[in-house]
């Protein structure tokens, strides 16, 4: 692999400039990830690597670990068979980040140093404006460019409704419709690929990301599964993998997310319909709930707003609030609220005793 192809792939002059900080190594990019090896894609070619045990020693969390997408440094190892070692990541230019599964606070990085997030959503039983809102508000927090692609067109029976449905809360971003029957769609996602581009799919399994990256990359590269008699998609993707493009740039698929914790949201432009509203509120901190002059509440009635979009904007919205707390900071945040701080702490406490009386009747 030549040098010219590593900026193919997506180095930029200002990672190369870093990169330059630490000559005795060589800069790299993760191409895929399983349990505690990687894949690595240099100058020198493809091949195996680990984290060095300093690397390993000095991460904080696991968001401090290589992912896909990821520019590293690494030893040049002596064998193209050999295991390279990788001893630093790179500053991450755009991150898309959730946070992990189960209770635990931990963050996880889906993929860095992407330009495009494809956000896929079949227009089947899959349809689901409110997670789309959620997927939103995490593509824009990224720092790259959402993109809405919906899929299975030739499942829809009122496609133009819903088209419009999505117009409504996807406000400013691009929408492309394809169909993996009619291959409607695929050269409307080529105009977004590119030689240094990376684009990340992100979606429900099923949804048919895997066929339209297959449809893309011009051969069957990605296994697919049918769709479940339910209508509910298989998992088809187990990992997060960094593609070549035959016209240049990459792509990084990643398994199938039906729901995404958030670690950060950007619901200013998520939802900007609402902030603008917001900002025609009577009182610059109105909570929307029964201020007066609240333009918001005003836009309800009216029905230029739903119910549904604004339930969704306030969920998101004290999720993010919480991001990072633990179950007792977020009680005691919430307690707060309730209450009025510190003032309101003797009623915080009667509350805390007669919940637990309640639970130990």
């Amino acid at each position: 692999m030549e040098n010219n192809m590593m900026m193919n792939i997506g180095l930029t002059d200002e990672l190369l400039r870093e990169s330059a900080r630490y000559p005795e190594w060589l800069v790299g990019r993760i191409a895929s990830q399983s349990k505690g090896s990687y894949t690595v894609m240099t100058e020198q070619g493809e091949g195996a690597a680990e984290i060095s045990g300093k690397l390993r020693y000095a991460a904080s969390s696991m968001a401090d670990y290589p992912v896909v997408g990821d520019f590293v440094m690494v030893d040049r190892p002596n064998n193209a068979a050999d295991t390279a070692i990788i001893h630093r990541v790179l500053p991450r230019r755009t991150v898309l980040e959730r946070k992990a599964a189960g209770t635990s606070q931990d963050v996880q990085v889906v993929a860095t140093h992407m330009d495009i997030v494809f956000l896929c959503m079949a227009l089947n039983r899959d349809f689901n404006l409110r997670r789309l809102e959620r997927y939103l508000a995490v593509a824009w927090s990224s720092g790259a460019t959402p993109v809405v692609v919906l899929t299975k067109s030739d499942l829809c029976e009122d496609l133009q409704s819903m088209v419009d449905a999505v117009a409504d809360v996807a406000i400013g971003v691009d929408l492309i419709i394809t169909s993996s029957v009619t291959e409607e769609g695929v050269q409307a996602v080529q105009r977004y690929t590119g030689a240094g581009i990376t684009c990340v799919f992100i979606g429900s399994s099923g949804v048919g990301k895997s066929t339209l990256i297959n449809r893309l990359i011009g051969t069957t590269v990605m296994e697919t599964n049918a769709t479940r008699q339910d209508d509910k998609g298989r998992h088809t993707t187990t990992r997060r993998e960094m593609l070549l493009l035959p016209d240049g740039g990459v792509i990084i698929d990643t398994p199938g997310m039906r729901e995404l914790g958030l670690e950060g949201a950007d619901l200013s432009r998520s939802f900007a319909d609402i902030d603008s509203l917001a900002g025609a509120c009577k009182f610059s901190d109105c909570q929307h709930e029964n201020e007066p002059k609240c333009a918001v509440r005003e836009a309800l009635q009216v029905g230029t707003l739903t119910a549904e979009r604004l339930a969704s904007y306030r969920k998101l919205k004290r999720e993010a609030r919480y991001e990072g707390m633990n179950a007792k900071q977020i009680e005691t945040a919430k307690l707060d609220e309730m209450f009025g701080g510190v003032g309101g702490m003797k009623q915080a406490k009667k509350f805390i005793k007669a919940k637990q009386a309640k639970k130990y009747r």
